[in-house]
């Protein structure tokens, strides 16, 4: 007998590390024994488990930093194991404490105090929101700068053909000196006709027809030819006879009386030349950027001069590059005499100068093409590998399952770092081992290895392996339902939807999450109640006792209770859809609260993400998981640890009948997908305007943004309203479970009570989907978040203007929160601009700079309209708004071929100031504020930021956390322990019974009545009308036994193996051919099987039947062999009014015949329950069962050795069973039935 209080759990807060599986030879499944066979579609049965470190798998890898940190705990007492938590934050300064109080030094804690901002946290809170407010106003300023004031700040002046006229642009203008002239208004000459001098080459130097001197150029000083030779006939020095010929110079001396005469005007633009035109023009060459027209000087001077090196270098350069640019810069500068000469030269042959860019003009010019290169590429390459994704990638997504005949590792393995016995070789969980724990409540017994007592096959018992073929293409699918204040019509639209998926029932659970005893604003129900009013309850349950669990909250809110229902949900189309709710109703102290119960929705997910990772796991339970555990077994027929993916979806939210298969279809096709989004359509698109603007928006962000993400693989959303996660997930090769959903570093993060920061709070308060998409991504980089369009879903979406920028708030802050972390992993797919990272960041930028991109873009419409654009250049930001805009347009047409949502478009790019000015400036000055504001509202609520209570602290002792196998030999105590009272009773007050007329005082709630009728008056149990004081069978133990009674009142008031309701159904079929096959029965002996049912009196164990040995059975066997109907439990039949189930009618007036023959009864340890497998559609025949719990013809028991108890699988008497005889030693039941001895 454990001693009082041997099994207190650890506190919560414990940091002890999961233990690790110790490597134990060829026991395990070893990836080598995996080898592909086609020809046996898989690894040979006998396979093992082995399980080693490798620095390529991303679950091996060191898991990041959390992103919201625990604060540290403090020990009181050195000796004492329980930690406490500390009373308040941690304030230690930080480099992001530190700026955000450089950034609001103005505001001293004095002056918030007079603006009602007096707590610290609420100071901090405020200096952090200012802080990200001054960063987006800067970086909306750069962004504003880069794209309007770049080019004015680095080219002045205008574009660079403002300052230069190409030669040969303009038709009406020449050049003097290197200057535009404007001839359009020109009078003609009689030996110069500009008009023609113009139609031959617009623009080209005229400067040889003006009349010059020497004179006019002080700079040539020289005797030099090149500074001495004339340049007209007229002006030169009398006696100088020149080798060549001199120009006229018709026109005048250059002065502005003689262009005012000549009506030509300066336009002071440069006659700008391009290399290829200084090429082409003889006798023209290039110094330094100027061009230069030497044909006076060659004209004059046609040979070459000796011993004049400016006269060997313009020569070289005319005559050796006259294909080129005749660059002649660089000969020039090399040496002293020819450099002398530049400014001469210049000043006599200036023609024009190279038509070039300042490096202002050119960086802004740089910057303007890389940014519409880059912006373009972006657009186009999400446009284009989302339309990839969505009609190729996502069809094969879709497809059935393939290969399911290998073999695989059972779900019934745990993972490496569960919690097991070192003799565990198997790694089985402890509720699979049937071995093991029938010895529990023995001395020396532990369960530590075991077989799947949910495999129909015995033979398979102790093998870690099974035919994945028995899950079929339909894995098990929990559909989590989370409630806050929706109305009855928004609940059942959204379970009846569920329930009415082309999806197995057998092989999805609803799972339905009431936030608390909430009345929505305008309900006549509660939540709760709306919910519970729909289930068809199973009444083996009874009324659910509230059980505890530690929630998510702050103080006293840390500890919740909820009550579990369970039953069915039938839909319209006569789906029958095992289901649980889970009420959150408070503990004693909220009665008076206006949300007993209430801890928000991530709360609500973590109640399945803990009850599914301490499953996995093996992790020490809380009495509201234990009570989840039983009726999820009964309900489906399976453990839980055989559900692998769970579906989220909210109450206001109906799926489409496919959408289900879809999502599991995409599952099965890859194991690395972690995470799979539908997508989500609104169901009262023309409800409003709020509602018109918020369809092409909604489109678009699938279509297009997630679909995009999910050629990465890395949705950084997955929609809280419609989306699926995978529980654990099965390695390539099958050998080994990897945890995802419940992974306890992703549990330990989203459970976060205690948030400190405001970066924290909008983590965790405002966004659960984004902060969990988040968190799975940073954990395991390498898998996929991927987006579905295949799977569909509607919901219901804000129809007035307050409700719609409530919610935006929330979804704007925690965007950007959350991508600022996501822009920090490193690992994620791609590499630099073709990475996830450059796709996160592009996203966080554009997120905060919303506000501006709508003020630039309509400066921008606004200028183009008063000034069109003339150049490319001048155009390059219209085309990036048009590319921006009307690419999703023909995205839509292309992928929906529904023009109706190119109007649903125009509405929202009518929308477009609220979009990206309204709501984003509102939500950047609410960085503070973490309520949920107007979305959902309760009737008498008071507004609250976060679910906790300063004036209590928990310490992590008042919910009792155990392992399953405590919690279950606790139950099977208690069990005994009420009939140990029973009998007691019995003794005392003879045959009367004390359970009452209503069977209140039964330990499973009164439903044992269902047997009432045959013996005894109203009210009174079979065992009560036993003739005798029962002096056989004594019992001389405690009743009130303290010891035992300690975790009483924590486990459901309920017997799930009741024989008096229908066994479980079969959670898994019989194995294949593989397998140990039954005895193929024809469609009338099928009848006939129907007719008589199929259970047999269990066999006399061996142990009984040894010579000379007497067997008195323990008084809770007793309960198992009373009188039971004959005609088996039909599924199609009601309950009656006195308990039992109608069907045939009976002498006894209860819809059933009784006879005289011991059953075992069903239980809750295995799965199998029926006597027969389920018949395969289309088939004509049924299999017998083999593998089944009964006896077979020699009276052998078909399982071989060991069999169950009558209380389940973990009953500790193996000495259970007998044969039934009319008369002979034994004892008597009270209605006339004998057990051998």
């Amino acid at each position: 007998m454990p001693a009082r209080f041997e099994d207190v759990p650890l506190p919560f807060t414990s940091s002890k590390p999961l233990p690790t599986r110790h490597h134990i030879g060829s026991s395990r499944l070893n990836p080598s024994s995996f080898s592909p066979d086609p020809s046996s579609g898989g690894p040979a049965r006998g396979a093992s488990v082995k399980r080693s470190k490798t620095l390529t798998r991303p679950e091996r890898g060191i898991a990041p930093a959390p992103l919201v940190a625990p604060p540290p705990t403090t020990f009181s007492d050195p000796s004492s194991p329980f930690p406490q938590t500390p009373t308040g934050p941690d304030f230690s300064l930080n480099w992001w404490r530190i700026w955000s109080y450089a950034t609001t030094w103005w505001a001293p804690p004095v002056v918030l105090g007079w603006f009602g901002i007096k707590e610290r946290q609420s100071r901090q809170a405020w200096r952090e929101k200012i802080t990200l407010c001054w960063i987006a106003v800067m970086l909306g300023g750069i962004v504003g700068f880069a794209t309007m004031g770049l080019q004015r700040a680095l080219c002045p002046d205008g574009e660079s053909n403002n300052l230069f006229e190409r030669l040969g642009s303009n038709p009406a203008t020449l050049s003097v000196n290197g200057y535009v002239f404007n001839i359009s208004t020109s009078l003609t000459q009689a030996k110069v006709d500009f008009y023609a001098i113009s139609k031959q080459m617009p623009g080209q130097d005229i400067t040889n027809l003006f009349l010059r001197s020497a004179a006019d150029f002080p700079q040539c000083t020289g005797t030099a030819r090149y500074a001495s030779t004339p340049l007209c006939n007229s002006t030169a020095t009398p006696g100088v006879r020149e080798t060549g010929t001199l120009q006229a110079c018709p026109l005048p001396r250059l002065s502005d009386a003689t262009f005012s005469a000549l009506k030509i005007q300066n336009t002071s633009a440069l006659e700008g030349y391009s290399w290829d035109q200084v090429a082409a023009l003889p006798n023209y060459l290039v110094v330094d950027g100027v061009v230069l027209n030497m044909s006076p000087y060659i004209a004059a001077n046609p040979n070459a001069i000796l011993d004049d090196e400016v006269d060997r270098a313009i020569r070289q350069v005319l005559s050796n590059q006259s294909t080129s640019g005749k660059d002649a810069t660089r000969l020039f500068y090399n040496r002293r005499s020819t450099q002398d000469a530049l400014p001469c030269l210049t000043s006599r042959y200036l023609a024009g100068r190279i038509d070039k860019i300042t490096p202002g003009c050119f960086i802004a010019s740089l910057f303007l093409y890389t940014s519409l290169i880059i912006i373009l590429a972006v657009v186009l390459a999400r446009f284009a590998m989302a339309c990839i994704f969505n009609w190729f990638m996502s069809a094969r997504l879709v497809l059935p399952p393939k290969n399911l005949a290998r073999q695989g590792i059972s779900p019934s393995v745990m993972p490496e770092g569960a919690s097991m016995s070192v003799n565990n070789k198997a790694g089985t969980a402890p509720w699979a081992d049937k071995k093991g724990a029938n010895k529990l409540g023995k001395k020396g017994g532990f369960p530590n290895s075991s077989s799947s007592t949910l495999v129909n096959n015995p033979s398979l018992a102790n093998e870690p392996t099974m035919s994945l073929a028995r899950i079929g293409p339909e894995l098990f699918a929990v559909c989590l339902v989370t409630c806050y204040s929706e109305g009855e019509d928004s609940v059942r639209g959204t379970v009846e939807s569920i329930a009415a998926t082309n999806y197995s029932d057998h092989r999805k659970l609803i799972w339905i999450v009431c936030d608390g005893m909430i009345t929505g604003e305008g309900e006549k129900q509660s939540t709760p109640d709306i919910c519970v009013g729909m289930l068809d309850a199973d009444p083996r349950f009874g009324n659910p006792s509230p059980m505890g669990y530690i929630a998510v909250g702050g103080g006293a809110k840390r500890e919740n209770r909820a009550m579990i229902y369970a039953g069915h949900i039938v839909s319209r189309n006569g789906h029958r859809t095992p289901t649980i709710i889970v009420v959150k109703c408070g503990m004693p102290n909220e009665v008076r609260d206006k949300k007993p119960g209430n801890r928000g929705k991530r709360d609500s997910q973590l109640i399945l993400m803990n009850f599914f990772s301490r499953v996995t796991y093996n992790d020490r339970m809380s009495p509201l998981d234990f009570d989840i555990f039983r009726k999820v077994q009964v309900l489906m027929g399976v453990t839980p640890d055989f559900f692998e993916v769970v579906l989220m979806v909210d109450a206001d939210t109906k799926i489409y009948p496919d959408s289900l298969r879809m999502l599991v279809n995409c599952m099965q096709a890859d194991n690395m997908v972690m995470g799979v989004c539908g997508e989500t359509r609104i169901a009262n698109k023309r409800q409003s305007w709020v509602t018109a603007i918020q369809v092409y928006e909604y489109f678009i962000s699938h279509h297009l943004a997630k679909a995009f993400e999910s050629v990465f693989g890395g949705v950084t959303c997955l929609p809280g309203c419609f989306s699926m996660y995978r529980i654990k997930a099965r390695k390539d090769w099958d050998n080994d479970w990897v945890p995802i959903l419940v992974k306890p570093e992703i549990v330990r993060e989203y459970s976060q009570s205690e948030v400190h920061t405001l970066h924290q709070k909008n983590l965790l308060l405002l966004g659960e989907d984004r902060f969990l998409s988040t968190i799975l991504l940073r954990t395991f980089p390498h898998r996929k978040n991927l987006f579905l369009p295949q799977a569909r879903c509607r919901t219901v979406a804000p129809d007035t203007f307050s409700v719609l920028l409530s919610q935006r708030r929330r979804w704007i802050n925690s965007t950007i929160h959350n991508l600022m972390e996501l822009v920090r992993v490193r690992n994620l797919c791609g590499t630099f601009c073709f990475s996830m990272q450059f796709v996160v960041f592009m996203d966080l930028v554009g997120t905060v700079v919303l506000p501006v991109s709508i003020c630039l873009t309509g400066a921008l419409i606004v200028n183009s309209i008063i000034t069109p654009p003339k150049a490319f250049q001048e155009a390059i930001p219209l085309m990036l708004l048009g590319a921006v805009l009307g690419l999703p347009a023909i995205l839509i047409l292309i992928t929906t071929r529904k023009v109706i949502y190119v109007a649903w478009m125009m509405c929202y790019l009518l929308a477009l100031p609220i979009w990206n000015f309204v709501l984003p400036v509102y939500a950047f000055w609410h960085f503070d504020d973490f309520s949920w504001g107007e979305t959902r509202r309760v009737e008498g609520e008071v507004r609250s930021k976060a679910h906790d209570d300063k004036t209590a602290v928990f310490d992590g002792t008042t919910i009792p956390l155990r392992r399953w196998e405590d919690w279950e030999r606790s139950r099977l105590r208690k069990l005994r322990r009420e009939e140990r009272r029973r009998k007691e009773m019995e003794r005392h007050l003879g045959n009367v019974g004390f359970y009452g007329d209503d069977g209140s005082g039964s330990s499973d709630g009164g439903h044992n009545r269902s047997y009432e009728g045959g013996g005894g008056g109203g009210g009174l149990h079979p065992w009560a009308a036993r003739n005798g004081s029962g002096r056989g069978d004594s019992d001389t133990g405690s009743v009130w036994s303290s010891d035992e009674d300690v975790w009483g009142a924590e486990i459901g008031g309920y017997n799930e193996n009741n024989p008096a309701f229908p066994p479980p159904p079969i959670g898994l079929p019989n194995p294949g051919p593989g397998g140990v096959m039954g005895q193929t029965l024809g469609m009338d002996e099928m009848a006939a099987m129907l007719e008589q049912g199929f259970d047999e009196p269990p066999p006399v164990p061996q142990s009984l039947s040894h010579p000379g040995r007497s067997y008195n059975p323990s008084p809770l066997h007793q309960q198992r062999l009373e009188t039971v109907p004959l005609n088996r439990w039909d599924p199609n039949s009601s309950p009656t009014k006195d308990g039992g189930w109608g069907g045939r009618s009976s002498p006894n007036g209860h819809g059933m015949d009784y006879t005289e023959i011991p059953v075992p009864l069903p239980n809750s340890g295995n799965s199998i329950a029926s006597g027969i497998e389920p018949r395969t559609p289309g088939g004509g025949h049924a299999k017998k069962r083999s593998g089944g719990r009964g006896v077979l013809a020699n009276g052998q028991s078909a399982n071989g050795a060991g069999k169950y108890g009558p209380l389940g699988p973990l009953d500790d008497d193996d000495d259970w069973g007998g044969k039934a005889k009319t008369e002979g030693a034994g004892y008597g039941n009270g209605n006339g039935v004998y057990i051998s001895m």
